[in-house]
């Protein structure tokens, strides 16, 4: 069978108006005769059922001719209600039909054929990193999509190592015996999902609530800088000597310049407040410009002879430690990142979607088991001004089902787990709850797992910290455009991991729900940092730990082209879990 079977048996259920489990699309694939064994599932399901459940296909598999259909020559030795007649006489001719399930179809599926139609990009299309033509002879079909490769290994801690990747060098697995999508062993997956606020929310939005959630941050993130500071409390320090040595751990409250060009940053702990002066004349000047209102950090320095001040000598973040060494998987798995598809936009490049699909079923993506999306699944409504006229579906929910159709493009085998945007229909304030039980109804294409935002999803013993990233919008607007920029969004992702929160910065456009905990506090350092939001590809490292944002599927609307931002669009980075490379894949 055509290793895109999966793919059509999803859309031929959809267009027949069924919905499947992933399970119930792997037996139908792995059947004699997949055309048929849908045409007796279809006869067999209930008609008021909207789902085919592997129960389904295995009754139709395993039972009777007679539990099937009342005609005996309707139904092969196996069990399967042939689709025409019988499997002798017209079966080849009835293969080639319009129900989308033969390899030689009009679709433009076929594996054997060289292009996935007339709009596919040429051979020649330049590497979105180096800007050079990459090579045609490794064997790959002329639709092979374009790839770059970044972060190798071997490369040191934050830098941005990028350069061509070798030609059919994902093909070298499959000619060395590597198991094919439909031979695959699903038993060694593993998804494992932390920091989930969902069916957890418990702000009220009281004064209270938004001192326990900052009191949270503070005890949480001060513990990941004890270690480094002998520290006192704000009302302690007050107390000790003028001239004393004094370290303090607090949240950044506010940060000023004097009249002689010095800075005062203000700390704040659960016990009061306390200047800190950081001279201009001093090396560590410079990091105040990467200080965000509401960050944790330690100031270490001298007191000033009346101890009213503290000059400082050190300024620490919580940042990941110099020695961390990320996990990785035990065998050769990859996962696709994406994010911000947009579905519902008149922009949205359903063309690149579908060619990213069907890329997914081929043997050179044989690898990818997990696809991980970032948020905003659909355009949304009233997101932003006159955004109604870029729509082309007005309504949310119908959104959401066109979304659902096009998920279906993909394999059924792969596990997807997904979390909210600010375009989606949930509460704007972070942390993000998943998606509402009527619209987890509409979106239960190939059981996708949808959990909160932010999250921290583990597979196969590699953590990817899932965060949608409306806060780097924030860190692009107050740090310098050397520390933080929409070109290198990964930038302003190491200034997250740095302070070890997602969002560290509260007011502005950034929306906090106040939650008796801190849900946005990097606790555990990740082995990926996965972000989407700002619709630019970008990805480095920041001491070790793998920091990508994915890009888009929605071509320049004219709202991005007011605030001037050029996406970069139909991106797919593909990461390996076994050693953390990545490759991108370009689909427009």
């Amino acid at each position: 069978m055509p290793l895109e079977t999966p793919a059509r048996l999803v859309r031929e259920l959809a267009r027949r108006g069924y919905n499947a489990e992933r399970e119930a699309v792997t037996l139908l694939a792995g059947a004699p005769d997949p055309a048929a064994a849908v045409e007796g599932v279809v006869e067999y399901t209930d008609d008021d059922s909207l789902r085919v459940t592997a129960d389904d296909v295995r009754a139709v598999l395993d039972a009777p001719a007679s539990a099937v259909d009342g005609d005996a020559s309707h139904v092969d030795d196996s069990g399967i209600r042939a689709s025409q007649a019988d499997a002798g006489g017209d079966a080849t001719a009835d293969a080639t039909d319009a129900d989308g399930l033969d390899a030689t179809d009009a679709d433009g599926l076929d594996v054997a054929e060289a292009d996935h139609g007339s709009d596919a990009p040429p051979a020649d299309t330049p590497s979105v990193s180096t800007g050079t033509t990459p090579p045609t002879d490794g064997g790959h079909a002329g639709s092979a999509p374009v790839e770059t490769k970044g972060s190798t290994p071997g490369a040191a801690a934050g830098s941005d190592s990028v350069g061509a990747a070798e030609p059919g060098g994902s093909d070298a697995a499959e000619t060395s015996g590597q198991a094919t999508r439909s031979e695959r062993d699903h038993s060694m997956r593993s998804v494992e999902i932390d920091g989930d606020v969902t069916g957890q929310s418990t702000g009220t939005g009281e004064y209270e609530d938004f001192v326990r959630v900052f009191r949270d941050r503070y005890e949480r993130l001060s513990k990941l800088l004890r270690g480094r500071v002998n520290h006192r409390p704000a009302s302690a320090i007050e107390d000790m000597a003028g001239g004393s040595d004094a370290a303090m751990i607090g949240l950044v409250n506010d940060v000023r310049s004097t009249r002689n060009g010095h800075w005062l940053v203000e700390l704040e702990d659960t016990t009061g407040t306390f200047p800190c002066l950081v001279t201009k004349d001093r090396e560590l000047s410079a990091l105040v410009d990467e200080l965000l209102m509401d960050e944790c950090i330690a100031v270490e320095g001298r007191l000033a002879d009346d101890s009213g001040i503290l000059f400082a000598d050190a300024v620490h973040f919580p940042d990941v430690p110099r020695t961390y060494r990320p996990s990785t998987a035990d065998r050769h798995v990859q996962a696709a990142l994406i994010s911000d598809v947009h579905v519902g936009s008149q922009e949205f490049m359903a063309e690149a979607w579908s060619r990213f699909a069907d890329w997914l079923h081929t043997p050179e993506a044989d690898a990818v088991e997990y696809l991980l999306i970032a948020g905003d699944m659909v355009e949304g409504v009233g997101v932003y001004p006159d955004q109604d006229e870029e729509l082309d579906i007005v309504d949310i929910y119908d959104q959401y089902e066109r979304f659902s159709e096009h998920l279906k493009e993909v394999p059924g085998d792969l596990e997807i787990v997904m979390i909210p945007g600010n375009h989606d229909a949930v509460r704007l304030a972070e942390p993000q709850p998943g998606f509402d039980e009527r619209l987890r109804e509409i979106m239960t294409a190939h059981d996708a797992r949808i959990t909160g935002n932010p999250s921290t999803v583990t597979l196969e013993g590699v953590s990817v910290l899932m965060y949608h990233g409306v806060s780097l919008d924030e860190v692009i607007a107050e740090l310098p455009e050397d520390k933080a920029s929409y070109d290198d969004p990964h930038h302003a992702m190491y200034q997250l991991l740095k302070k070890r929160h997602v969002a560290p910065q509260y007011g502005g456009h950034m929306r906090l729900a106040p939650e008796e905990q801190d849900w946005l506090v990097i606790d555990e350092v990740p082995d990926v940092f996965h972000t989407g939001h700002v619709h630019k590809l970008g990805w480095g490292k920041h001491r070790n730990v793998l920091a990508v944002n994915s890009g888009c599927w929605q071509a320049q609307t004219a709202f991005q082209q007011s605030v001037n931002i050029d996406p970069d669009v139909a991106h797919a980075p593909i990461l390996d879990l076994d050693t953390l490379d990545m490759t991108v894949r370009k689909f427009a």
